[in-house]
């Protein structure tokens, strides 16, 4: 089931806490997603990206101390793992390689997102109907995907990057 909140306050400072949990083993951490986006309604899952000079150079063990398990989706451009609370996931972290660190459409949607809150009340808008009508996280998303695409080529475009796809695999 697909819960989307109101905005929560409290987002940015529990990702900030994260960040210092984590930069001892990743020096280049930051909050993404929607909770990075203040005003934007959200699922209460906060978003990290980290970039490494290589994928092949992060030792997955390091991050259990910390309670990130690493979670296996089939795509082959980033490490992914998750923290969980209760048996609700409460954070994400996406590790990426430092050269593709300035193109992440993750980063670049959030910094769109920050500067055209009326495009973040929109994105806002299509979550809330998403997550009443389509409950499945693979279909809700899956349903996000024209918004999300529209939203990340304007940002790619204000950069000067061209359009990419948003999805890495298809859902």
């Amino acid at each position: 089931m697909v819960v989307v909140t109101e905005y929560n306050a409290r987002w940015p400072s529990m990702a900030a806490a994260a960040i210092a949990e984590l930069s001892p083993l990743l020096p280049i951490v930051e909050h993404i997603g929607s909770t990075a986006v203040p005003g934007l309604a959200a699922k209460p899952t906060i978003d990290l990206m980290a970039a490494v000079p290589s994928l092949s150079s992060v030792d997955a063990r390091s991050f259990s101390s910390l309670n990130y398990e690493r979670h296996l989706n089939g795509m082959t451009d980033r490490l992914l793992f998750a923290r969980w609370a209760d048996d609700a996931r409460t954070h994400i972290l996406h590790v990426v390689t430092l050269d593709s660190w300035p193109t992440r459409n993750q980063r670049l949607l959030r910094d769109y997102l920050r500067a055209h809150p009326a495009e973040a009340e929109r994105y806002a808008a299509l979550k809330r109907s998403l997550a009443a009508t389509r409950p499945h996280p693979h279909t809700y998303t899956a349903a996000k995907t024209d918004l999300i695409q529209e939203l990340t080529d304007r940002a790619r475009a204000a950069v000067g990057l061209p359009p990419v796809p948003v999805w890495e695999k298809p859902f």
